[in-house]
């Protein structure tokens, strides 16, 4: 079954509800600094994941009078909202962290944070994969962005289990937060790279030069055609747009 943009953003929301509800639970449990970082990622994952549906479900919309060349700049859109709740997310992982670095409490009942992690990391896991799927055939930007964040929770996930084996199992006190601030950080260079992306589309961005070249390739194959020139490319959501001129015989 062909796995569309629409179907891979239900899929994320419903894989964000269990995660937040599971995280939740082990955050209770343990107070573990890494794992209130898991739960606000996932937290934040829920409000991504509904834009996401939302901008992919416009974008899908044909052309109308109104708008000629189509909806897909909505992608790029829920794509930046994605950006900034990731960026708060960051920040307040940062706070809290660098709190528990100062007031020096250490998480407790690891076994529990650790199995959660390991459910996160194959839900997690199999989420990524079915948007891989998707992506496959049809290149949105929204869930692209969507599975860029997702990959970085399995990395988060990976640290949380890490902080938690460091701090309780090996007296490694203050790993926690360390975990912390550097899930922190990478969360904010997988925003700026995702933000960079959305703007390129939202800014007309030119394609890839080597994207333009394989296009005038092909075009120079068609039969009568003497020469083209004014090349203009962009792209919009999933659909790209080519704009020329050409020169025929007389």
């Amino acid at each position: 079954m062909k796995v569309t943009p629409t179907r891979a953003a239900v899929a994320s929301v419903v894989t964000a509800l269990f995660l937040g509800a599971l995280k939740g639970y082990a955050a209770w449990r343990t107070g573990s600094v890494a794992m209130l970082a898991s739960l606000a990622d996932s937290l934040l994952d829920l409000v991504a994941s509904l834009v996401t549906l939302a901008g992919v479900r416009i974008a899908a919309l044909p052309a109308d009078a109104d708008h000629r060349f189509g909806h897909g700049k909505a992608e790029a859109l829920a794509a930046l909202f994605q950006v900034a709740l990731i960026s708060v997310s960051a920040s307040f992982i940062a706070v809290r962290a660098v709190e528990r670095m100062y007031t020096g409490e250490v998480a407790a009942q690891a076994e529990a944070g650790i199995a959660v992690s390991l459910v996160a990391i194959l839900a997690t896991f199999a989420l990524t994969a079915y948007q891989r799927r998707a992506l496959a055939t049809n290149a949105s930007i929204a869930i692209a962005t969507d599975r860029l964040h997702y990959q970085s929770d399995l990395l988060l996930n990976a640290g949380v289990i890490a902080a938690l084996v460091l701090e309780q199992y090996l007296s490694l006190h203050g790993a926690d937060p360390v975990f912390g601030i550097a899930i922190a950080l990478w969360l904010l260079w997988g925003a700026w790279r995702a933000a960079s992306e959305a703007m390129g589309q939202l800014m007309d961005r030119e394609w890839p030069e080597a994207k333009r070249r394989a296009f005038v390739e092909v075009a120079a194959k068609q039969p009568g055609l003497e020469s083209l020139h004014d090349l203009r490319t962009r792209t919009s959501g999933a659909q790209d747009f080519a704009q020329f001129h050409i020169h025929l015989p007389g």
